[in-house]
Protein backbone atom coordinates (compact mmCIF):
# COMPACT_ATOMS: atom_id res chain seq x y z
CA UNK A 1 0.00 0.00 0.00
CA UNK A 2 1.22 3.60 -0.98
CA UNK A 3 4.89 1.70 -1.79
CA UNK A 4 5.94 3.91 -5.02
CA UNK A 5 4.39 6.95 -3.53
CA UNK A 6 6.48 6.30 -0.22
CA UNK A 7 9.42 6.03 -2.03
CA UNK A 8 9.45 8.84 -4.42
CA UNK A 9 8.46 11.08 -1.79
CA UNK A 10 11.47 9.94 0.34
CA UNK A 11 13.49 11.01 -2.65
CA UNK A 12 12.10 14.46 -2.91
CA UNK A 13 12.66 15.39 0.87
CA UNK A 14 16.87 14.04 0.18
CA UNK A 15 17.22 17.42 -2.17
CA UNK A 16 17.14 19.51 0.94
CA UNK A 17 19.57 16.82 3.40
CA UNK A 18 22.24 18.95 4.28
CA UNK A 19 21.03 22.33 3.29
CA UNK A 20 21.19 24.95 6.39
CA UNK A 21 18.14 26.75 5.46
CA UNK A 22 15.06 26.53 3.56
CA UNK A 23 15.38 28.90 -0.23
CA UNK A 24 12.43 29.48 -2.86
CA UNK A 25 15.35 27.62 -4.93
CA UNK A 26 15.42 24.37 -3.39
CA UNK A 27 11.82 24.16 -1.81
CA UNK A 28 10.51 24.82 -5.70
CA UNK A 29 12.80 21.60 -6.57
CA UNK A 30 11.95 19.49 -3.79
CA UNK A 31 8.38 20.67 -4.50
CA UNK A 32 8.14 19.58 -7.72
CA UNK A 33 9.33 16.13 -7.10
CA UNK A 34 6.47 15.28 -4.57
CA UNK A 35 4.18 16.84 -6.91
CA UNK A 36 5.55 14.21 -9.58
CA UNK A 37 5.01 11.51 -7.25
CA UNK A 38 1.62 12.59 -6.20
CA UNK A 39 0.71 12.36 -10.44
CA UNK A 40 2.43 8.73 -10.42
CA UNK A 41 0.45 7.69 -7.58
CA UNK A 42 -2.89 8.80 -9.63
CA UNK A 43 -3.56 11.66 -8.14
CA UNK A 44 -5.25 13.82 -10.60
CA UNK A 45 -3.06 16.94 -11.92
CA UNK A 46 -5.40 19.66 -10.39
CA UNK A 47 -5.49 18.25 -6.98
CA UNK A 48 -1.70 17.78 -6.95
CA UNK A 49 -0.80 21.21 -7.99
CA UNK A 50 -3.07 22.59 -5.59
CA UNK A 51 -1.37 20.58 -2.69
CA UNK A 52 1.88 21.43 -3.81
CA UNK A 53 1.27 25.14 -3.67
CA UNK A 54 0.30 24.77 -0.45
CA UNK A 55 3.16 22.94 0.38
CA UNK A 56 5.41 25.47 -1.31
CA UNK A 57 3.88 28.73 0.43
CA UNK A 58 4.33 26.83 4.07
CA UNK A 59 7.67 25.83 3.58
CA UNK A 60 8.91 29.15 2.00
CA UNK A 61 9.81 31.65 5.13
CA UNK A 62 9.27 29.31 7.87
CA UNK A 63 12.28 29.47 10.34
CA UNK A 64 14.76 26.84 10.75
CA UNK A 65 14.65 25.67 14.59
CA UNK A 66 18.38 24.70 15.25
CA UNK A 67 16.85 20.90 16.71
CA UNK A 68 14.93 20.73 13.08
CA UNK A 69 17.10 20.36 9.74
CA UNK A 70 14.53 21.96 6.15
CA UNK A 71 14.27 18.48 5.58
CA UNK A 72 12.32 17.24 8.72
CA UNK A 73 10.67 20.49 8.31
CA UNK A 74 9.47 19.57 4.77
CA UNK A 75 8.45 16.20 5.99
CA UNK A 76 6.02 18.14 8.51
CA UNK A 77 4.28 20.42 6.12
CA UNK A 78 4.02 17.42 3.38
CA UNK A 79 2.78 15.13 6.32
CA UNK A 80 -0.16 18.08 7.35
CA UNK A 81 -0.82 18.73 3.63
CA UNK A 82 -1.92 15.02 3.41
CA UNK A 83 -3.75 14.37 6.33
CA UNK A 84 -5.79 17.40 5.50
CA UNK A 85 -6.40 16.31 2.12
CA UNK A 86 -7.40 13.06 3.43
CA UNK A 87 -10.51 14.45 5.66
CA UNK A 88 -8.16 15.95 8.30
CA UNK A 89 -9.98 14.28 11.14
CA UNK A 90 -11.31 10.22 11.84
CA UNK A 91 -15.22 10.50 11.11
CA UNK A 92 -17.41 7.83 12.99
CA UNK A 93 -20.14 6.14 11.67
CA UNK A 94 -23.60 6.84 12.72
CA UNK A 95 -25.26 3.90 13.96
CA UNK A 96 -27.75 5.93 16.50
CA UNK A 97 -31.38 4.43 15.79
CA UNK A 98 -33.84 1.59 16.90
CA UNK A 99 -32.69 -0.37 14.99
CA UNK A 100 -29.52 1.98 12.60
CA UNK A 101 -29.64 1.11 9.25
CA UNK A 102 -26.99 1.27 7.20
CA UNK A 103 -26.96 1.41 3.49
CA UNK A 104 -24.18 -0.49 1.58
CA UNK A 105 -24.27 1.03 -2.05
CA UNK A 106 -21.95 0.70 -5.22
CA UNK A 107 -20.67 -0.74 -8.78
CA UNK A 108 -20.53 -4.29 -8.66
CA UNK A 109 -17.30 -6.39 -7.87
CA UNK A 110 -15.97 -3.22 -5.58
CA UNK A 111 -16.65 -5.40 -2.28
CA UNK A 112 -19.74 -4.80 -1.03
CA UNK A 113 -21.16 -7.70 -0.03
CA UNK A 114 -17.89 -8.75 1.91
CA UNK A 115 -17.84 -5.37 3.39
CA UNK A 116 -21.51 -5.49 4.64
CA UNK A 117 -20.30 -8.72 6.51
CA UNK A 118 -16.83 -7.22 7.65
CA UNK A 119 -18.77 -4.18 8.62
CA UNK A 120 -21.21 -6.49 10.68
CA UNK A 121 -18.74 -8.43 12.30
CA UNK A 122 -17.20 -5.10 13.50
CA UNK A 123 -19.71 -3.89 14.95
CA UNK A 124 -21.05 -7.06 16.97
CA UNK A 125 -17.39 -7.51 18.54
CA UNK A 126 -16.16 -3.69 18.72
CA UNK A 127 -19.15 -2.20 19.49
CA UNK A 128 -21.23 -4.77 20.98
CA UNK A 129 -24.62 -4.78 18.90
CA UNK A 130 -26.73 -7.25 17.67
CA UNK A 131 -26.97 -7.29 13.78
CA UNK A 132 -28.93 -8.29 11.22
CA UNK A 133 -27.53 -8.53 7.63
CA UNK A 134 -30.01 -8.48 4.58
CA UNK A 135 -29.96 -9.63 0.98
CA UNK A 136 -30.99 -6.58 -1.36
CA UNK A 137 -28.95 -7.82 -3.91
CA UNK A 138 -31.70 -9.62 -6.23
CA UNK A 139 -29.88 -9.98 -9.19
CA UNK A 140 -26.70 -11.42 -8.91
CA UNK A 141 -27.32 -15.11 -8.65
CA UNK A 142 -24.71 -15.97 -6.03
CA UNK A 143 -25.09 -13.01 -4.13
CA UNK A 144 -27.37 -14.00 -1.63
CA UNK A 145 -25.80 -17.60 -0.78
CA UNK A 146 -22.52 -15.59 -0.61
CA UNK A 147 -24.11 -13.31 2.26
CA UNK A 148 -25.51 -16.31 3.92
CA UNK A 149 -22.15 -17.75 3.92
CA UNK A 150 -20.44 -14.70 5.31
CA UNK A 151 -23.06 -14.14 8.05
CA UNK A 152 -22.47 -17.83 9.42
CA UNK A 153 -18.89 -17.01 9.72
CA UNK A 154 -19.25 -14.27 11.54
CA UNK A 155 -22.36 -15.33 13.79
CA UNK A 156 -24.78 -12.79 12.49
CA UNK A 157 -28.63 -13.51 11.16
CA UNK A 158 -29.07 -13.09 7.06
CA UNK A 159 -32.84 -12.08 6.14
CA UNK A 160 -33.89 -13.38 2.48
CA UNK A 161 -36.97 -13.54 0.97
CA UNK A 162 -36.18 -16.18 -1.64
CA UNK A 163 -38.15 -15.54 -5.01
CA UNK A 164 -39.12 -11.68 -4.11
CA UNK A 165 -37.51 -9.21 -6.72
CA UNK A 166 -38.47 -5.89 -4.99
CA UNK A 167 -34.94 -5.01 -3.19
CA UNK A 168 -37.36 -2.01 -1.31
CA UNK A 169 -39.97 -4.08 -0.38
CA UNK A 170 -37.31 -6.86 1.24
CA UNK A 171 -35.66 -4.45 3.33
CA UNK A 172 -39.02 -2.79 4.62
CA UNK A 173 -40.03 -6.50 5.89
CA UNK A 174 -36.07 -6.89 7.15
CA UNK A 175 -36.32 -3.63 9.01
CA UNK A 176 -39.85 -4.81 10.85
CA UNK A 177 -38.49 -8.36 11.65
CA UNK A 178 -35.40 -6.50 13.15
CA UNK A 179 -37.55 -4.25 15.65
CA UNK A 180 -39.44 -7.05 16.25
CA UNK A 181 -36.69 -8.89 17.38
CA UNK A 182 -34.60 -5.84 19.29
CA UNK A 183 -32.09 -5.60 16.79
CA UNK A 184 -29.55 -2.56 17.44
CA UNK A 185 -28.29 -2.59 13.44
CA UNK A 186 -29.86 -3.29 10.04
CA UNK A 187 -27.16 -3.79 7.11
CA UNK A 188 -28.66 -3.57 3.60
CA UNK A 189 -26.56 -4.71 0.91
CA UNK A 190 -27.89 -3.64 -2.45
CA UNK A 191 -27.24 -4.66 -5.88
CA UNK A 192 -24.26 -3.47 -7.91
CA UNK A 193 -23.71 -3.07 -11.93
CA UNK A 194 -20.45 -3.38 -13.82
CA UNK A 195 -21.47 0.16 -14.86
CA UNK A 196 -23.26 3.43 -13.54
CA UNK A 197 -26.81 3.20 -14.84
CA UNK A 198 -29.98 5.04 -14.48
CA UNK A 199 -31.80 1.67 -13.37
CA UNK A 200 -29.45 1.06 -10.57
CA UNK A 201 -29.35 4.77 -9.92
CA UNK A 202 -33.14 4.62 -9.13
CA UNK A 203 -33.61 1.75 -7.30
CA UNK A 204 -30.86 2.46 -5.04
CA UNK A 205 -32.22 6.16 -4.55
CA UNK A 206 -35.81 4.27 -4.08
CA UNK A 207 -34.56 2.01 -0.68
CA UNK A 208 -32.66 5.26 0.31
CA UNK A 209 -36.16 7.36 0.45
CA UNK A 210 -38.26 4.48 1.80
CA UNK A 211 -36.20 3.06 5.11
CA UNK A 212 -34.28 6.43 5.39
CA UNK A 213 -30.84 4.93 6.76
CA UNK A 214 -28.76 7.01 9.25
CA UNK A 215 -25.48 6.06 7.14
CA UNK A 216 -25.50 5.38 3.43
CA UNK A 217 -22.26 3.99 2.68
CA UNK A 218 -20.24 3.72 -0.83
CA UNK A 219 -17.79 1.20 -1.16
CA UNK A 220 -15.46 1.80 -4.13
CA UNK A 221 -12.64 -0.71 -5.18
CA UNK A 222 -9.26 1.50 -4.83
CA UNK A 223 -7.19 -0.54 -7.32
CA UNK A 224 -9.48 1.25 -10.16
CA UNK A 225 -7.63 4.38 -9.18
CA UNK A 226 -9.26 7.82 -10.61
CA UNK A 227 -12.03 5.41 -12.00
CA UNK A 228 -12.75 5.08 -8.28
CA UNK A 229 -13.22 8.77 -7.69
CA UNK A 230 -14.90 9.57 -11.02
CA UNK A 231 -17.93 7.01 -9.85
CA UNK A 232 -18.27 8.02 -6.43
CA UNK A 233 -18.41 11.56 -7.63
CA UNK A 234 -21.92 10.10 -9.62
CA UNK A 235 -22.89 8.34 -6.75
CA UNK A 236 -23.07 10.82 -4.52
CA UNK A 237 -24.44 13.52 -6.87
CA UNK A 238 -27.65 11.13 -7.01
CA UNK A 239 -27.11 9.42 -3.79
CA UNK A 240 -26.03 12.10 -1.20
CA UNK A 241 -24.18 9.44 0.57
CA UNK A 242 -22.44 9.95 4.43
CA UNK A 243 -19.02 8.58 3.73
CA UNK A 244 -17.00 6.27 1.64
CA UNK A 245 -15.32 2.25 2.01
CA UNK A 246 -12.17 1.67 -0.29
CA UNK A 247 -11.33 -1.87 -0.53
CA UNK A 248 -8.45 -4.05 -2.24
CA UNK A 249 -6.54 -0.92 -0.82
CA UNK A 250 -3.38 -3.56 0.66
CA UNK A 251 -3.39 -4.53 -3.32
CA UNK A 252 -3.13 -0.67 -4.94
CA UNK A 253 0.94 0.74 -4.12
CA UNK A 254 -0.34 3.94 -5.87
CA UNK A 255 -3.27 5.20 -3.37
CA UNK A 256 -4.52 8.19 -5.69
CA UNK A 257 -8.29 7.17 -5.01
CA UNK A 258 -7.78 7.53 -1.08
CA UNK A 259 -5.59 10.57 -1.20
CA UNK A 260 -8.67 12.54 -3.88
CA UNK A 261 -11.42 10.79 -2.96
CA UNK A 262 -12.32 13.04 -0.25
CA UNK A 263 -11.20 16.30 -1.65
CA UNK A 264 -13.52 15.57 -5.18
CA UNK A 265 -16.99 14.60 -3.14
CA UNK A 266 -16.39 16.15 0.29
CA UNK A 267 -17.39 13.17 2.27
CA UNK A 268 -15.27 11.24 4.69
CA UNK A 269 -13.55 7.86 4.12
CA UNK A 270 -15.15 5.88 6.93
CA UNK A 271 -13.23 1.81 6.46
CA UNK A 272 -10.54 0.65 4.37
CA UNK A 273 -10.40 -2.87 3.61
CA UNK A 274 -7.21 -4.81 3.68
CA UNK A 275 -7.73 -8.47 2.95
CA UNK A 276 -10.00 -10.93 2.69
CA UNK A 277 -10.22 -12.13 6.24
CA UNK A 278 -13.62 -10.74 7.87
CA UNK A 279 -11.85 -9.08 10.35
CA UNK A 280 -9.51 -7.25 8.19
CA UNK A 281 -11.48 -3.70 8.41
CA UNK A 282 -9.73 -0.57 9.40
CA UNK A 283 -11.25 2.96 10.56
CA UNK A 284 -9.87 5.22 8.43
CA UNK A 285 -7.55 7.78 10.25
CA UNK A 286 -5.89 10.50 7.75
CA UNK A 287 -3.24 11.41 10.16
CA UNK A 288 -2.50 7.78 10.55
CA UNK A 289 -2.92 6.99 6.94
CA UNK A 290 -0.41 9.84 6.42
CA UNK A 291 2.04 8.52 8.85
CA UNK A 292 2.24 5.28 6.96
CA UNK A 293 2.78 7.31 3.74
CA UNK A 294 6.01 8.94 4.56
CA UNK A 295 7.37 5.66 6.13
CA UNK A 296 6.85 6.75 10.37
CA UNK A 297 4.90 4.07 10.55
CA UNK A 298 1.89 3.54 12.36
CA UNK A 299 2.03 2.91 16.19
CA UNK A 300 -0.86 3.92 17.85
CA UNK A 301 -3.09 1.48 15.59
CA UNK A 302 0.06 -1.28 16.04
CA UNK A 303 -0.47 -0.96 19.94
CA UNK A 304 -4.60 -1.03 19.51
CA UNK A 305 -4.27 -4.39 17.41
CA UNK A 306 -1.97 -5.89 20.13
CA UNK A 307 -4.41 -4.23 22.74
CA UNK A 308 -7.53 -6.03 21.01
CA UNK A 309 -5.67 -9.70 21.59
CA UNK A 310 -4.53 -8.84 25.18
CA UNK A 311 -6.03 -10.96 27.84
CA UNK A 312 -5.15 -9.35 31.16
CA UNK A 313 -5.26 -12.67 32.98
CA UNK A 314 -3.18 -14.36 30.86
CA UNK A 315 -0.50 -11.22 30.49
CA UNK A 316 -0.46 -11.86 35.14
CA UNK A 317 0.88 -15.61 34.48
CA UNK A 318 3.14 -14.80 31.95
CA UNK A 319 4.65 -12.23 34.12
CA UNK A 320 4.81 -14.44 37.12
CA UNK A 321 6.29 -16.90 35.17
CA UNK A 322 9.08 -14.92 33.54
CA UNK A 323 10.21 -13.38 37.00
CA UNK A 324 10.24 -17.32 38.23
CA UNK A 325 12.45 -18.17 35.06
CA UNK A 326 9.90 -20.49 33.78
CA UNK A 327 9.20 -19.02 30.21
CA UNK A 328 8.90 -22.18 28.50
CA UNK A 329 7.90 -23.23 24.16
CA UNK A 330 4.04 -23.38 25.57
CA UNK A 331 4.53 -19.62 26.35
CA UNK A 332 6.51 -19.22 23.16
CA UNK A 333 3.87 -20.97 21.05
CA UNK A 334 1.01 -18.71 22.80
CA UNK A 335 2.70 -15.28 21.94
CA UNK A 336 3.44 -16.27 18.19
CA UNK A 337 -0.45 -17.13 17.60
CA UNK A 338 -1.72 -13.68 19.57
CA UNK A 339 0.27 -11.85 17.37
CA UNK A 340 -1.02 -13.90 13.98
CA UNK A 341 -4.37 -12.93 15.33
CA UNK A 342 -3.35 -9.33 14.91
CA UNK A 343 -3.64 -9.90 10.93
CA UNK A 344 -0.76 -10.40 7.69
CA UNK A 345 2.69 -9.58 8.64
CA UNK A 346 3.10 -7.84 5.50
CA UNK A 347 0.43 -5.16 7.09
CA UNK A 348 1.91 -5.04 10.95
CA UNK A 349 5.51 -4.40 9.38
CA UNK A 350 3.82 -1.46 7.49
CA UNK A 351 3.19 -0.29 10.91
CA UNK A 352 6.75 -0.09 12.18
CA UNK A 353 8.41 3.06 11.51
CA UNK A 354 11.36 2.36 9.01
CA UNK A 355 9.99 -0.87 7.69
CA UNK A 356 8.19 0.09 4.82
CA UNK A 357 12.01 0.30 2.99
CA UNK A 358 11.57 -4.04 3.72
CA UNK A 359 10.06 -5.16 0.56
CA UNK A 360 7.04 -7.35 0.04
CA UNK A 361 9.16 -10.40 -1.28
CA UNK A 362 11.48 -10.42 2.04
CA UNK A 363 8.43 -10.59 4.25
CA UNK A 364 7.38 -14.69 4.72
CA UNK A 365 3.56 -14.36 5.94
CA UNK A 366 4.30 -18.09 6.73
CA UNK A 367 7.39 -17.57 8.21
CA UNK A 368 5.75 -18.56 12.24
CA UNK A 369 5.08 -22.38 9.96
CA UNK A 370 8.35 -23.83 11.06
CA UNK A 371 8.35 -22.63 14.77
CA UNK A 372 4.77 -23.88 14.94
CA UNK A 373 5.58 -27.80 13.24
CA UNK A 374 8.92 -27.46 15.48
CA UNK A 375 7.35 -26.63 18.64
CA UNK A 376 4.38 -29.45 17.75
CA UNK A 377 7.39 -31.78 17.44
CA UNK A 378 8.80 -31.59 21.18
CA UNK A 379 7.14 -33.53 23.65
CA UNK A 380 5.00 -32.36 26.66
CA UNK A 381 8.32 -32.41 28.93
CA UNK A 382 10.71 -30.69 26.51
CA UNK A 383 7.58 -27.79 26.25
CA UNK A 384 7.61 -27.12 29.87
CA UNK A 385 11.23 -27.97 30.29
CA UNK A 386 13.87 -25.99 27.76
CA UNK A 387 16.61 -27.30 29.69
CA UNK A 388 15.90 -31.09 28.86
CA UNK A 389 17.22 -29.89 24.92
CA UNK A 390 20.19 -31.80 23.64
CA UNK A 391 21.32 -33.37 20.61
CA UNK A 392 19.44 -36.23 20.38
CA UNK A 393 16.44 -34.38 21.19
CA UNK A 394 16.96 -32.14 18.60
CA UNK A 395 17.76 -34.81 15.93
CA UNK A 396 14.38 -36.31 17.01
CA UNK A 397 12.85 -32.41 16.78
CA UNK A 398 14.08 -32.27 13.28
CA UNK A 399 13.20 -35.37 11.65
CA UNK A 400 9.37 -34.91 13.13
CA UNK A 401 9.01 -31.08 12.17
CA UNK A 402 10.14 -31.85 8.73
CA UNK A 403 13.39 -29.16 9.10
CA UNK A 404 17.14 -29.19 9.74
CA UNK A 405 19.30 -29.35 12.89
CA UNK A 406 20.23 -25.54 12.04
CA UNK A 407 16.65 -24.45 11.83
CA UNK A 408 15.66 -26.07 15.30
CA UNK A 409 19.17 -24.66 16.97
CA UNK A 410 17.74 -20.94 15.38
CA UNK A 411 14.09 -21.45 17.00
CA UNK A 412 16.20 -22.38 19.89
CA UNK A 413 18.25 -18.91 19.86
CA UNK A 414 15.33 -17.05 19.10
CA UNK A 415 13.38 -18.74 22.07
CA UNK A 416 16.54 -17.78 24.20
CA UNK A 417 16.37 -14.19 23.25
CA UNK A 418 12.79 -13.70 23.24
CA UNK A 419 12.66 -14.99 26.91
CA UNK A 420 15.67 -12.77 27.99
CA UNK A 421 13.98 -9.83 26.94
CA UNK A 422 10.64 -10.44 27.72
CA UNK A 423 11.91 -11.07 31.42
CA UNK A 424 13.91 -7.77 31.26
CA UNK A 425 10.70 -5.47 30.81
CA UNK A 426 8.94 -7.36 33.25
CA UNK A 427 11.37 -6.68 35.84
CA UNK A 428 11.69 -3.04 35.37
CA UNK A 429 14.64 -3.50 33.15
CA UNK A 430 13.22 -1.67 30.05
CA UNK A 431 15.77 0.93 29.93
CA UNK A 432 18.84 -1.12 30.41
CA UNK A 433 17.14 -3.16 27.19
CA UNK A 434 17.01 -0.05 25.05
CA UNK A 435 20.73 0.64 25.98
CA UNK A 436 21.53 -2.60 25.17
CA UNK A 437 19.66 -2.23 21.71
CA UNK A 438 21.83 1.18 21.10
CA UNK A 439 24.61 -0.36 21.94
CA UNK A 440 24.07 -3.18 19.01
CA UNK A 441 23.01 -0.37 16.58
CA UNK A 442 26.04 1.07 17.21
CA UNK A 443 28.27 -1.89 16.51
CA UNK A 444 26.17 -2.58 13.08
Amino acid sequence: MFEGLTEKLERSFKILKGQGYITEINVAETVKEVRKALLDADVSYKIAKDVTNDIKEKAIGQKILTSVSPSQLMVKIVHDELAELMGGEHTEINIKGNPAIVLIAGLQGSGKTTFSAKLANYLKTKKGKTVMLVAGDVYRPAAIDQLKVLGEQVGVEVYTEEGNKNPVQIAENAIAKAKRDGKNVVIIDTAGRLAVDEEMMNEIAKIKETVKPQETLFVVDAMTGQDAVNTAKAFNDRLDFDGVVLTKLDGDTRGGAALTIRTVVEKPIKFVGLGEKMDALDIFYPKRMADRILGMGDIVSLVEKAQEQFDAEEAAKLKRKLAKNEFNYNDFLKQIQQIKKMGSIKDLAGMIPGMNKIKDEDIDEDAFKSIEAIIGSMTPAEREDPKLMNGSRKRRIANGSGNSIEEVNRLIKQFEETSKMMRMVSTGGAKKMMQMMQQAKRRR
